[in-house]
């Protein structure tokens, strides 16, 4: 069961005191940031770093609904210290975004704000109450996100 819950908690990030989510989210982030940067630093083909973070996400998905399933009865239904599913939902939000950290920064920002808000049907996934919504609103709010920081970024 350890490992289901380091993974739920993204290695103990969400046991940070206040605001776990935001805490998982800006780790993730980083994170995500640090991989993005290795790919660009060592020149690795954009293509292959792109599809290599594409699955990298899908896997950490597939290991926090199962994580999630795990813990089902050993945590509440979405717990607080449950902050994989934001890691996921950064990484959604940074994924075909240019290497550039005001990018990642305003994408972490939406993010946040999609997630905290819930709006345009996020809050009826949330309402679901399954394990894959936990998962799933971040997932949604993720997708938004990125749709704005892709018109952002044109519109820059």
């Amino acid at each position: 069961m350890r490992i289901y819950r380091n993974i739920a908690s993204f290695w103990g990030v969400g046991y940070f005191p206040i605001a776990p989510g935001t805490a998982g989210a800006l780790v993730g982030a980083i994170l995500f940031y640090l991989i993005y940067w290795a790919f660009h630093h060592f020149q690795i083909h954009q293509v292959i770093s792109i599809a290599s973070l594409v699955l990298l996400t899908v896997v950490v998905t597939l290991l926090a609904n199962i994580s999630i399933n795990k813990l089902d009865k050993e945590w509440e239904h979405d717990a607080s210290q449950i902050v994989i599913d934001e890691v996921v939902g950064v990484w959604i939000t940074l994924l075909f975004v240019p290497f550039n950290w005001i990018y990642f920064l305003i994408g972490f920002v939406l993010f946040r704000f999609f997630d905290i808000a819930k709006p345009l049907g996020i809050k009826k996934v949330d309402k679901l109450n399954s394990n894959w919504s936990v998962i799933l609103d971040d997932i949604l709010a993720g997708i938004y996100a990125n749709l704005c920081l892709q018109i952002i970024i044109y519109l820059s």
